[in-house]
């Protein structure tokens, strides 16, 4: 069975819509961003990390898929926010701008480690102070990259976005469905 290495219920209802058996088995790594690091190689390095560590507390028998999501506006990794003076300063930059939302999928199987890297192009509508603080006190912001969910209320703040909408909500299907086919878990 299939290992999905996070306790995020949104990338839990993403793998069902695949049909694969799973279980969830969340990991707790350290995210911290190493000096000088690329954000493409750092959210690879996370996705990377979060199946290597699943796979070994499983017990190296399963598959395992781990992934991992990035907010990057103007060369700057947007992490969750830690307080609500570093939401208004992500919301500020995200407001009327267009970001980009790194996500990658790593799966690891007797074959070894693969990994798949997907960026979309996410566009804000001009925020004001009142939208900023409406969005925060609803709670949704506090445990999501770059401080929302598109597919929640702050979906109403995308004007575009080019590339994949599941790979923005935290699980980018048709490359988590690809990696699965070609090691024969799905």
């Amino acid at each position: 069975m299939l290992v999905l290495a996070s306790g995020s219920p949104r990338r839990a209802e993403l793998l069902n819509q695949l049909q694969v058996p799973f279980r969830q088995l969340p990991m707790d790594v350290d995210e911290s961003m190493f000096k000088n690091e690329d954000p493409q190689d750092h959210v690879v390095r996370l996705a990377r990390k979060k199946a290597q560590a699943a796979r070994q507390k499983a017990g190296h028998i399963d598959p395992v898929l781990g992934a991992d999501t990035l907010v990057v506006t103007k060369n700057q990794a947007l992490g969750k926010p830690e307080s609500k003076a570093d939401f208004e300063q992500m919301f500020a930059l995200l407001s009327g701008s267009t970001h980009q939302v790194m996500t990658a999928v790593a799966l690891y199987t007797d074959s070894g480690l693969q990994h798949r890297l997907v960026i979309t192009q996410v566009s804000f509508k001009v925020l004001s102070k009142q939208e900023i603080d409406w969005y925060w006190q609803s709670g949704e912001p506090k445990d999501k990259a770059g401080g929302y969910g598109i597919q929640g209320l702050a979906g109403q703040f995308v004007t575009h976005i080019k590339g994949s909408y599941t790979a923005v909500v935290g699980l980018p299907l048709y490359e988590t469905s690809e990696l699965l086919k070609e090691n024969q878990v799905l």
